[in-house]
């Protein structure tokens, strides 16, 4: 799979190099079910229609640059995982966009035209709720036409649990809230996050969301084994409540399996 940056300086030379595929759109933060049921479906268009398949996402958040950097959204997997998974999912092609005022400025017609059209897509997928262009004028009812019928589109619906619509912001609310185990219903898998351990403290890597204070039943695994335990996060830090064997130390992984008590509110208000 290729990753591949895309802004305003270099979006021409790649229109040059693109070749015909089907795209999924959208930011895929944590790549839960809904995301992972809208590539799916560009994999199977794709091998029906014999063309690569590509991911069309954009960084920073939408949300954070349309804010006017009001709004910070606590990402939920940094972009390595991310590439990782894609890959496995059978993606040719990773395109990240550059999302900043002047492309969040485009009309919904100059964004079929440059980003998809001008990088060879033949069909999109996104789901039900997707829009492009300035103010999100722009939705898939119209995609069509704003390419002046040389993209075909395919709508997934809303992929729903418990009666509501699965969502990475859904998926962050529950992490705040330290309901990890409700995760592997959502994402498919229990939430991880890759830290460092330096044999005394925990050091989080960026782009991942720690679980709202409180203490947690959890998993430490590397590539020399494993172990579960208990730890305790305060003040958007990691602390173990027990030793950690040496085989541990450096890069690690913590699986997020329960939570066993909230955060006492004095540690909370400290």
């Amino acid at each position: 799979m290729e990753t591949i940056h895309i802004n305003r300086s270099n979006l021409a030379e790649w229109q040059k190099r693109a070749k015909p595929n089907v795209m999924a759109l959208g930011c895929f933060d944590g790549l839960h079910h809904g995301h992972c049921t809208v590539i799916h479906t560009a994999y199977q268009k794709a091998k029906e229609k014999q063309t690569d398949l590509a991911v069309m996402s954009f960084f920073p958040h939408p949300k954070t640059v349309i804010s006017n950097g009001k709004v910070h959204v606590h990402t939920l997997m940094p972009l390595a995982e991310k590439e990782a998974k894609l890959r496995k999912m059978g993606v040719d092609t990773f395109y990240i966009v550059e999302f900043d005022k002047e492309f969040a400025a485009l009309s919904p017609e100059q964004f079929v035209s440059q980003y998809l059209d001008g990088l060879g897509v033949v069909h999109a997928v996104a789901g039900f709720d997707f829009s492009y262009g300035s103010r999100g004028a722009g939705n898939l009812d119209r995609l069509n036409q704003d390419s002046g019928g040389r993209i075909d589109v395919t709508m997934v619906e809303k992929v729903e649990l418990w009666g509501e619509k699965i969502s990475s912001t859904c998926i962050r609310e529950r992490l705040l809230n330290g309901k990890v185990a409700e995760l592997p219903d959502l994402l498919g898998r229990f939430y991880e996050t890759e830290c460092e351990w330096d044999g005394e403290v925990f050091i989080l890597c960026p782009s991942y969301t720690l679980p709202g204070a409180g203490k947690y039943g959890v998993t430490l695994n590397n590539k020399s084994g494993s172990v579960q335990t208990e730890v305790t996060v305060i003040q958007e830090r990691v602390q173990c409540t027990a030793d950690i064997p040496p085989f541990l130390k450096g890069k690690l992984l913590i699986v997020w399996q329960k939570q066993i008590q909230n955060a006492p509110m004095k540690l909370l208000i400290s």
